[in-house]
């Protein structure tokens, strides 16, 4: 069994949508997107994360952030997880958790994530 499941994220994202007015999300496919885009960053940042270490410069798995491009620095920030057990977890775990913990929001234009 899939915990939380679709039904349970939909009513956490549609929590904070005004009585009268159309929820959010509507669909499963909102949900799968929204996750799936965040999981996305966490990945990109975890590359970013892996590509330093590796660096020859790196110091004790330091993260030297000066020798990142501005783009990096931003798809490291951005990456980050917002919970505090996600070490051992998978990145697409982590963004379903994030989203039903309230950390992270579905935007109605266009389905972007947003941070709190």
């Amino acid at each position: 069994m899939i915990h939380p499941s679709y039904t349970e994220l939909m009513a956490v994202v549609n929590s904070e949508v005004e009585e009268g007015e159309q929820p959010l999300v509507q669909s499963r496919y909102s949900i799968v997107k929204a996750t799936a885009n965040r999981a996305k960053e966490i990945i990109a940042a975890r590359t970013i994360e892996e590509k330093l270490a590796k660096a020859p410069e790196a110091k004790d798995s330091k993260i030297d952030e000066n020798s990142l491009s501005k783009e990096e620095s931003k798809t490291l920030q951005i990456g980050q997880p917002l919970i505090a057990h996600a070490a051992s977890m998978k990145p697409l775990s982590i963004a379903v958790e994030e989203l039903y913990e309230g950390k992270i929001k579905i935007v109605s234009n266009g389905d972007e994530n947003e941070k709190m």
